[in-house]
C-alpha cells in the first residue's frame, strides 16, 4: 500500500492543479504532494534497510534499498523544482509569456513526470521499467517545448527523435533479456521480474546477454546523456524552463542510469564482470572527453551546466564499472550530491536569466557585486558541483577513484582526473567572468523572495551536510550497493 501511495501522491497533485484553472498558487499542491512522497520515501528507505524489500500492487511494484534510495533522490529534486516552478510560471504569466491554460498544462505534466520516474525505480518488472522511462520521454518532450519558441520547439523535436531511437534500442535489449530468461525455464509471466532474473542470471545465455547489455547501455545511455548519444542534452536543457532542466539533469539522467545498474548486476552474474566493465569504461571516458572539449568554448551558462552533466554521468559510469560495493555506494552518493547541486544551479540560472534577460555568459558580469544573493548561491553551487570540500561530491569522487584503483582501473581514474582538471579550469574561467569584475554604473540588488531563496540555500546546505556527516545515509548506501554490486 505504501508504494502505491508514493506513486499516487504526485498524480493527486496533478489532479488538484488541473481542477484549479491555471492559478500559479495551486502549484503548492504539487509541492505538498512531492514533499509527502519524499517523506514516504524516507520511511520506506528506513523500513527496507531494517526488514527487507517491500512489494505492492500485487507484485507490480517492489522497493529494495536501491529503489528506496532513488525514491528519496527523486522526491528531493521534485520538491525543489516544483517549489521554484511556482515562481517560474508566475513570472511567465506576469510577462505575458504564458497563459493560464499553459500554466495548468505545465503543472500537470510536471507531476506526471515525477510519477513516471517513481514508477521506473519502483517497478518490479523490467518491462514496466521500460514503459515508465518511455513515459518520461513523452512528458518531457512537451515540457522542453513549453515556451513554444523556435528554439524550444527545435530542441523538443531533437530530444524526442534521439531519445526515441535510444529507447527503441533499450526495448530491443529488453527483448533479448526476455528470450534469455525464457530459455532457462522462466515462466513468461515472471521472466522479466528483477528477482527472477537475478535468481536465474548464472544460467542465462552469455552471448545473448552480451548483445542485450550493449543495446541497453546504448539505449538507456541515450537518456543518461552518455556519449556518443548525448547531443540532445544541451539543447533540451538550455531551452526548457529552469525547473524542468533541474528535474531532467538532477534526476531523470540518473533514473535512466538506475536501469543500467540493474541490468549490469544480471549481466555480471551471467558473463562475469569484465564485459560490462569494459563497455562502461569506454562510454565513461568518451563522455568525459566530450564534456571537457565542449566546456572550454561554451558561451551559454545553461548549456555549460548541461555539458557538466555529461561529465558527471561519465564519472558515475566509471564508478559503476568498478562494480565493488565501495564503488556503487560512492556512485549513489554522487547521484544524490549531483542532483542537489545541479538542480540548485539550474533553478538559480532561471532567476539569473529573469533578472539579466540573457543566458549568454558574456552578458552577465559582476553578479557578486550587483546581485550578491543570486551570485552567492550560483558561486557556491559551482563549488559544490566541481567537487570541492565540504560538499558530498568531493567525498563521492574520492571514493570512486579509490575503488577504481582497487580493481585495476587506475589508468582510467587518471584519465578521468585529467579531464576533470580541464573541466575545472573551463568552468572556473566562465564563473569568474559571470561573478567577478567591476559592477559598472548600474548597481542593482534584486534578491529573490525568501520563499524562493529558502529551497536553493537548503539544497546546498543538505549537499554540504551529507558531505561532512555521511551517517544518516551510510546504512542505506551500504544496503543499496549490495543489491547490484559484484
Amino acid at each position: 500500500m505504501i508504494l502505491v501511495c508514493i506513486l499516487g501522491l504526485p498524480l493527486i497533485g496533478a489532479g488538484v492543479i488541473a481542477a484549479g484553472g491555471g492559478r500559479p498558487t495551486l502549484g503548492w499542491a504539487g509541492v505538498g504532494a512531492n514533499g509527502a512522497a519524499l517523506g514516504l520515501g524516507i520511511w520506506t528507505a528506513v523500513r527496507v534497510v531494517r526488514t527487507g524489500p517491500l512489494t505492492g500492487a500485487q507484485g507490480v511494484l517492489r522497493a529494495d534499498a536501491l529503489s528506496a534510495f532513488m525514491v528519496v533522490v527523486i522526491g528531493v529534486i521534485a520538491l525543489l523544482a516544483s517549489w521554484i516552478g511556482i515562481r517560474t510560471v508566475a513570472l511567465e504569466l506576469a510577462n505575458g509569456q504564458s497563459t493560464q491554460r499553459r500554466v495548468t498544462t505545465y503543472g500537470v505534466l510536471v507531476q506526471a513526470f515525477v510519477a513516471a520516474m517513481l514508477l521506473a525505480v519502483l517497478a518490479a518488472n523490467v518491462g514496466v521499467l521500460w514503459v515508465a522511462v518511455e513515459a518520461t520521454t513523452i512528458v518531457t518532450t512537451f515540457l522542453v517545448g513549453h515556451r513554444r519558441t523556435k528554439g524550444a520547439l527545435e530542441a523538443s523535436w531533437k530530444y524526442i527523435v534521439i531519445c526515441s531511437v535510444g529507447i527503441a534500442l533499450a526495448f530491443l535489449g529488453t527483448v533479448f533479456v526476455y528470450l534469455a530468461a525464457l530459455h532457462v525455464g522462466g515462466h513468461s509471466a515472471d521472466a522479466l521480474d528483477w528477482t527472477s532474473l537475478m535468481a536465474h542470471a548464472r544460467h542465462l545465455d552469455p552471448s545473448l546477454m552480451r548483445l542485450a547489455f550493449a543495446l541497453l547501455v546504448l539505449g538507456y545511455g541515450t537518456k543518461v546523456g552518455l556519449a556518443p548519444m548525448h547531443s540532445w542534452l544541451p539543447d533540451a536543457h538550455s531551452q526548457a524552463p529552469a525547473p524542468i532542466s533541474a528535474l531532467m539533469s538532477g534526476v531523470l539522467l540518473t533514473v535512466a542510469f538506475y536501469a543500467i545498474l540493474r541490468f549490469k548486476a544480471v549481466v555480471d552474474l551471467a558473463v562475469g564482470p569484465g564485459f560490462a566493465r569494459g563497455l562502461l569504461v569506454i562510454v565513461a571516458l568518451l563522455s568525459l572527453s566530450v564534456a571537457a572539449s565542449l566546456l572550454l568554448t561554451q558561451r551559454d551558462y545553461k548549456r555549460m551546466l548541461a555539458y557538466h552533466s555529461i561529465e558527471h554521468m561519465g564519472l558515475i559510469a566509471l564508478g559503476a564499472a568498478a562494480g565493488i560495493p565501495l564503488a556503487i555506494a560512492a556512485v549513489l552518493l554522487h547521484i544524490l550530491g549531483h542532483g542537489l547541486a545541479k538542480s540548485v544551479l539550474f533553478l538559480t540560472s532561471g532567476e539569473i536569466m529573469a533578472a539579466e534577460g540573457t543566458s549568454q555568459i558574456d552578458g552577465v558580469r559582476a553578479l557578486l557585486a550587483r546581485r550578491p544573493a543570486l551570485g552567492g548561491v550560483f558561486g557556491i553551487g559551482l563549488v559544490a558541483l566541481l567537487g570541492l570540500p565540504p560538499f558530498s561530491l568531493f567525498s563521492s569522487e574520492l571514493l570512486m577513484a579509490r575503488a577504481e584503483f582497487e580493481v585495476g582501473l587506475g589508468w582510467a581514474a587518471v584519465a578521468a582526473i585529467i579531464a576533470m582538471v580541464v573541466i575545472f579550469v573551463a568552468v572556473v574561467g566562465h564563473a569568474r567572468h559571470m561573478l567577478l569584475g567591476p559592477p559598472g554604473a548600474a548597481v542593482v540588488e534584486a534578491p529573490p523572495p525568501g520563499w524562493v531563496a529558502a529551497p536553493l540555500v537548503g539544497g546546498l546546505v543538505v549537499c554540504g551536510f551529507i558531505g561532512v556527516f555521511a551517517w544518516p545515509l551510510s546504512g542505506l548506501l551500504e544496503a543499496a550497493a549490495h543489491v547490484v554490486a559484484i
